[in-house]
Order: structure tokens, then C-alpha cells, then sequence
């Protein structure tokens, strides 16, 4: 294995002298090298739209998107799969993330975890993978053997494999179906990809999430209509959206966010139709949980 020839573990020529520098200097320097990062992702949106559309695809069926990583990668995985549970109010099973090692390596590196190709496989059968499932393997390196192992029982599934690395011609890509190469570079500190390649793995997660959940009618306009009001913050949240949604006043969106069962999109159609509880729902049913159908 020669990690030398991987773009994400050369030494960055701008750095060289890290340890000479100001703290200012450092903070400059690794903002600049930021700025790199979306730009390197746009040059992949081809490739995430496919991935988003086989994710649409997946969830239109009941089936689910599964993210894959060890790692910082499989952190990130895990991250967004936990997010879109309050955003989206989705089943914390419709979106999950798997890291090499289980639930202990988010907090602490599991010793040799993710060069096991078994364990990725593993993994996949204990959550009962189907060809209605979309799976996505994270690997900065694109090398990552839990990652392969993962991405290779996912197609014998019949499920659609899609990878998300930081080099190109990445390992992991030629065990994909859909494969997305962000090539962010060798970083500020060498090797250290939780830098520009964790940035460009998160951006993408997050493009590939919210562009799925808004294809299943999670979203109407730039709003999360779907919000799981799990605290004070969110309750707060969900009747400034019913406002914002409808126009109504305060008063009228907290007495139609109750009136719904604290659904927020329940009680935007109630508002902009004038319908009953039921009636609503009914509305809703037929147009797929899709608003901009109803109204």
C-alpha cells in the first residue's frame, strides 16, 4: 500500500513551515485552503445527483439510504443520519450510518476495525439490506477495506452502491455503482483528512440528504415542514414556520400546531385549505406528504 502516491496524504507545499508560523498566519492559511473545498465539489455534482436520485428512488420504494465509513468518514456518516430524524421527522431507520467498529468508534478508535472487508458485510446483514436500499461508502483515502467490503455485499444485494472519496481514480470507486472522487488535495497538516476532505464529505452529505428529503415532500418552499419538535427551541421553531408557511399570526399557528397533533405540516394544509383535522390528512395521503400538490 503506497499511501504517498494519494493526493490526500502528500505534504502541502504551502505549508511546509506550519510550525514557524503565527497563530494568525496558521488561521489565514487554512481559511484559504477552505475556500478550496466547494469549489472542488461543484466540479462532482453530476455524480451527487445521481446519487440523490437513486436515494429519492430508494425512499419512494421503503427503502432506506445507508451510509458506510470508519473513522472520521464514518462519523460524518453517522452525523448526518442522526440529523435528519429532527429536521425531517424521517424513522431513525429510513437514514443510518454504519462506522467500522460500532456505536464505541464515534467516540474512540476501534484498533483494526476498518481494515476488515468481513465487517462491512457484516454490518450491512445485521441491519437486513435490501435492493430497495441505497448504500454510500465514505473513505477520504477511497481505500478503506471496511468500506469495500461494504460497497461489495451492497451490489451482491442488489442494492445500489455509490461512493464518496477525496482522491481520484479512488479504490472504493471501482466498487461502486455511482462513484463521487472530491479531490481536496493534500492538507494543511499532512494525512490529517478530517481537514479539507472531512469538509468535502460533509458538504456532500448534507447535498445528498436535503436534496432527497426535498424530492419526497419534506420541504415546501426553503421550509422544514417536517420538523420533529423534540424541545422548547423546535415547538418555537415549528409555529414560526406554520406563520411563515400560511401568513397567519402567531396566535392562529400555535392554536393550528396543536390542533394537528404538533404536525407542522398537518396544520399548514388545515390553514391554507381551511380543512378539518381529517380532511387534511386525507389531502395529504393523496398528494404524498407533497404541499405545493395541495395547494
Amino acid at each position: 500500500m503506497d499511501l504517498e502516491k494519494l493526493a490526500t496524504e502528500q505534504r502541502n507545499e504551502k505549508t511546509m513551515n506550519l510550525d514557524m508560523l503565527s497563530t494568525r498566519e496558521i488561521l489565514q492559511l487554512m481559511n484559504e485552503e477552505d475556500q478550496t473545498v466547494p469549489i472542488r465539489v461543484g466540479k462532482e455534482l453530476a455524480q451527487i445527483e445521481k446519487v440523490v436520485k437513486a436515494v429519492i428512488c430508494s425512499f419512494n420504494q421503503g427503502g432506506r439510504l445507508i451510509y458506510c465509513g470508519a473513522g472520521t468518514s464514518g462519523r460524518l456518516g453517522v452525523l448526518d443520519a442522526v440529523e435528519c430524524v429532527p429536521t425531517f421527522s424521517a424513522d431513525p431507520s429510513m437514514v443510518q450510518g454504519l462506522i467500522a467498529g460500532g456505536t464505541a468508534a464515534m467516540t474512540v478508535a476501534v484498533e483494526g476495525a476498518e481494515d476488515s472487508k468481513e465487517m462491512g458485510e457484516e454490518d450491512l446483514r445485521h441491519i437486513h439490506l435490501s435492493e430497495k436500499d441505497t448504500v454510500i461508502g465514505i473513505a477520504a483515502s477511497g481505500r478503506t477495506p471496511y468500506v469495500i467490503g461494504a460497497l461489495d455485499y451492497a451490489k451482491k444485494a442488489g442494492a445500489v452502491a455509490a461512493s464518496l472519496s477525496c482522491n481520484k481514480n479512488a479504490e472504493i470507486s471501482r466498487h461502486a455503482d455511482i462513484p463521487i472522487e472530491v479531490e481536496t488535495g493534500p492538507e494543511v497538516l499532512t494525512g490529517s483528512t478530517r481537514l479539507k476532505a472531512g469538509t468535502a464529505q460533509k458538504l456532500v452529505l448534507n447535498m445528498i440528504s436535503t436534496a432527497a428529503m426535498v424530492g419526497i415532500g419534506k420541504v415546501y418552499g426553503n421550509l422544514m415542514v417536517d420538523v420533529k419538535p423534540t424541545n422548547a427551541k423546535l415547538v418555537e421553531r415549528s409555529k414560526s414556520i406554520i406563520m411563515q408557511a400560511s401568513g397567519c399570526s402567531y396566535e392562529a399557528a400555535e392554536q393550528a400546531f396543536y390542533a394537528a397533533g404538533k404536525n407542522v405540516k398537518l396544520a399548514i394544509v388545515m390553514l391554507l385549505t381551511h380543512l378539518s383535522k381529517e380532511e387534511a390528512e386525507e389531502k395529504m395521503a393523496r398528494a404524498n406528504g407533497f404541499i405545493r400538490k395541495i395547494v
